[in-house]
């Protein structure tokens, strides 16, 4: 075990998301429980305070009003245990006291008493040294005759109070706070579960090996998104894998016909070497290796295209069209290019050259007479046509031709020139290309013959 997983950080990296959820949420409730305990205690004292000084301010603004009006008795009337005066003089000697009052020890000292009544201000006094039970909050207010008039009143009241706050919050704090850590608990709980299905739907398909559709919550949340996602993702797992079962049975397929011709033409020329005409046998051999050859080059360039990103460049389609087209200068039928002006797409130039040559070699296959292709501008894209004048596609079959190893019944079948069977690969590897570059294929009667129409972007600016 490293040092760092030992650490606090390497301890919470192992915690569960429920578990960390529920412990940011808990540490933030204890904060917040703590400040609002503290804040009501003090809101509390505050008021409390507040309230005992406008008691003791207002017992002794009505002496020092008798003051003003030279009317105080003696000893001064107050309510009997609630608040003691004493009144100063100039002096700062005690000239009035409520009953009860200690007569010599002022409770506040001359200079103190008049920054008390000078502020308004209460402060908090220590009753046992003055003979007076706990303690007592003091305010001063002057009178007339440079008097001061000092009140006092009891905080054990008040202390009282707090305490039982202070003691109500000890206990139900922190029971509220296990409370809510368990809802959140059980809360974050109930909001993963969407995510916990998700997770054994996806230890299923990865058991079995099958994709299939995950559990998609009801909730329009960010799991039912996530969920989407994951099926839409499965569901092209599932495709591909199809296909690629499909492209392994269909190359083992076509890979088994030359492999037994080559292998029953090497038997019979090992068991009858002296009856057998070794020049023809080596041609036979020759051409289904040239074929095998071709269907490893086709599987590898549909492998490129499905995997690979392409190196695109500027590519003027119109020149590579004509260069392309004069290579069938010798081919069975004339091969006619019209291209009247430049059109450059970004893309890959070999690319581009084979699925031309793809299309050229079916035309010319299939041709009776002649075979045209052509290039033009249409609305930012560039549109490549190859037409002949051959047997044509029936309509139903126009899309089945791009699949791989397809075969069509008819007299636009695999079989070319010579009796030559190709490997169906080619409509393919040109539907596959166009869509690398962003583009489309489509198959048309030509009236007679076939039109293949691929439109592919053209570059930015072109």
């Amino acid at each position: 075990m490293t040092r760092e997983r030992r650490g606090p950080a390497g301890w919470w990296r192992q915690r569960s998301l429920r578990a960390r959820l529920t412990l940011i949420t808990s540490a933030g409730l204890a904060l917040a429980l703590a400040g609002a305990a503290v804040l009501l205690v003090n809101a509390l004292r505050v008021s409390l305070i507040r309230g005992l000084d406008d008691s003791a301010r207002q017992g002794a603004v009505t002496v020092a009003t008798l003051i003003d009006q030279d009317r105080l008795p003696s000893p001064v009337p107050v309510a009997t245990g609630t608040i003691t005066i004493q009144v100063l003089n100039a002096q700062g000697r005690i000239t009035d006291t409520s009953p009860g009052a200690d007569r010599l020890v002022p409770m506040l000292s001359l200079a103190q008493a008049q920054a008390a009544a000078r502020t308004g201000q209460g402060s908090m006094l220590n009753g046992p040294p003055l003979g007076m039970p706990g303690l007592l909050r003091v305010v001063a207010v002057a009178a007339s005759g440079h008097h001061i008039v000092i009140a006092a009143v009891p905080f054990a009241q008040a202390r009282d109070s707090l305490a039982t706050l202070a003691k109500a919050l000890a206990i139900g704090t922190p029971l509220l706070f296990g409370l809510l850590a368990l809802a959140t608990w059980l809360v974050t709980g109930y909001t993963l579960r969407p995510i916990a299905e998700l997770r054994r739907g996806a230890a299923e398909v990865t058991e079995t090996g099958v994709p299939r559709d995950l559990p998609v919550p009801p909730a329009h949340d960010e799991v039912r998104s996530l969920a989407v996602t994951l099926n839409d993702m499965l569901s092209r797992l599932a495709d591909a894998q199809q296909r690629q079962r499909d492209l392994v049975s269909d190359t083992a397929h076509e890979l088994r016909s030359p492999i037994a011709s080559i292998r029953a033409q090497l038997e019979v020329a090992l068991d009858h070497p002296d009856g057998l005409d070794w020049p023809e046998t080596a041609r036979d051999v020759h051409a289904d290796t040239l074929r095998l050859a071709r269907l490893t080059e086709d599987l590898l360039l549909l492998a490129r295209l499905d995997g690979q990103h392409l190196r695109r460049k500027p590519t003027d389609l119109s020149a590579l069209c004509g260069s392309v087209a004069a290579r069938y200068t010798t081919a069975r039928v004339p091969v006619r290019a019209g291209a009247p002006a430049p059109c450059v797409v970004a893309g890959d130039p070999d690319a581009l050259s084979r699925l031309l040559v793809n299309l050229l070699d079916n035309a010319v296959r299939h041709a009776a007479s002649q075979v045209c292709v052509s290039v033009r501008g249409d609305a930012g894209w560039a549109v490549l046509v190859v037409s002949d004048d051959g047997p044509g596609i029936p309509a139903e079959d126009a899309e089945r031709a791009f699949g791989r190893f397809s075969r069509l019944d008819n007299a636009r079948s695999r079989t070319g020139e010579e009796g030559v069977e190709g490997a169906g690969l080619g409509l393919a590897i040109v539907r596959s290309t166009a869509e690398a570059h962003g583009g489309t294929v489509s198959l048309s009667d030509a009236g007679p013959g076939l039109r293949a129409v691929v439109r592919l972007p053209l570059a930015p600016g072109a």
